[in-house]
């Protein structure tokens, strides 16, 4: 994989590690609404904390940059109470010196990471300053190592660098698609076709069945000739190559909204003022046929509009892959909001719930993130 683990650094009593997190978690009314991923960048916070580390976390929140992890840092704050908050956006000589005398195994959460323009552009100076926090890097950000920022790709150039336990707990289970059990089946879902259409030429050749639903479907809907009323649709790609591929499917029965409200059609009987929300019943039992004899499944993206309140589809998903025999990998941003609401019993019955949204589909595209090779 090319990264080595923070285990392997060493002893790092008195150190200084900057751990680049991922905290950019939905927050609503100053409550954190989904806490996985910063609970899974608890291992690798506990072990430095009893090696005696000095610990300096950044992370973004938000995209504009106007965001503050003010609550990110109560959480934290719950979990380790002498963790301390630090609301500059200046890396400056003073704040070198604030992290230098941090206590053994105290952290220090930094503001929002964007809000410094060097981020996104990753600017060298930027990077530097960021370096000169710490002694150690430590990328815990898989979810985000698909951007070239300078605390992803930067930082580490200037300092020993290495992979936390979360970050190769996600190269180890997402890298196990490329070799798969069979027979192995993929489901890909969401909005955004131009992410998942890599997905599907990569695996085309790997997978056994590959369900495409959600929007990506409306395409394969389009090269049919079918109705697709005012359904969200990508008109950039091209997918009539793929349409006579016997182990791509497609719904064959959807959820419609109209004037009446929702009402189920075959998929080839939508009507002109129609939008397509949600499979429809009959095509997630499908893909539960499959699942019967699979051996793994991987699914990436909700089946419906499952923020607007078409997640019948996807939970009904979320529930047959949770009570089959296969072994699962489970990401996507709404994805894993569907499987929150399951039952405690039922969630643990996955194999691998991935925090990266984009930057999973980056990495089972390429094979590697821009965050990947800056650790090698």
């Amino acid at each position: 994989m090319g990264a080595r683990s923070v285990r392997e650094a060493g002893d790092i009593r008195g150190k200084r590690v900057f751990v680049r997190a991922d905290f950019n978690v939905p927050v609503r009314n100053g409550v954190i609404l989904d806490t996985l991923r910063i609970e899974k960048a608890f291992s690798t916070l506990l072990f430095l904390k009893d090696k005696g580390a000095k610990i300096i976390i950044g992370s973004h929140t938000g995209d504009t940059g106007n965001e503050t992890p003010a609550s990110v840092y109560e959480y934290i704050k719950n979990k380790f109470p002498d963790t301390l908050f630090s609301k500059t956006i200046v890396v400056d000589e003073e704040l070198v010196r604030y992290t230098k005398n941090l206590a053994e195994g105290q952290i220090l959460l930094l503001e929002n990471l964007r809000k410094n323009d060097g981020e996104k552009k990753n600017d060298d100076s930027y990077a530097r300053a960021l370096a000169s926090l710490a002694d150690i890097y430590v990328n815990e950000a898989f979810s985000a190592s698909h951007r070239r920022h300078a605390s992803i790709v930067g930082a580490p150039k200037y300092l020993p660098h290495y992979a936390g336990d979360l970050f190769l707990e996600e190269l180890k289970n997402l890298g196990r698609a490329f070799n798969p059990e069979h027979p192995f089946v993929l489901v890909l879902g969401g909005a955004k076709f131009e992410t998942k259409l890599p997905i599907i030429k990569k695996f085309v050749d790997i997978a056994d069945d590959i369900f495409v639903y959600g929007a990506p479907a409306h395409s394969f809907f389009k090269a049919r000739g079918y109705e697709t009323g005012v359904s969200l649709i990508d008109t950039t790609v091209d997918v009539s190559d793929m349409v006579s591929v016997k182990k791509i499917h497609i719904p064959f029965d959807v959820i419609v909204q109209n004037e009446k409200g929702r009402e189920a059609r075959v998929a080839g009987g939508v009507l002109s003022g129609e939008c397509i929300l949600d499979a429809g019943p009959e095509s997630v039992r499908a893909i539960g046929e499959k699942l019967k004899n699979a051996k793994m499944v991987l699914w990436n993206g909700p089946l419906g509009d499952y923020e607007h309140g078409f997640g019948e589809g996807t939970v009904l998903l979320a529930r047959t892959i949770a009570e089959s025999a296969a072994f699962s990998i489970i990401g996507g941003g709404d994805t894993v909001a569907a499987i929150a609401n399951l039952k405690s019993s039922l969630r643990e019955k996955f194999g691998f719930i991935s925090t990266g949204g984009g930057a999973m589909l980056a990495y089972l595209a390429e094979g590697t993130l821009p965050g990947i090779e800056a650790l090698k």
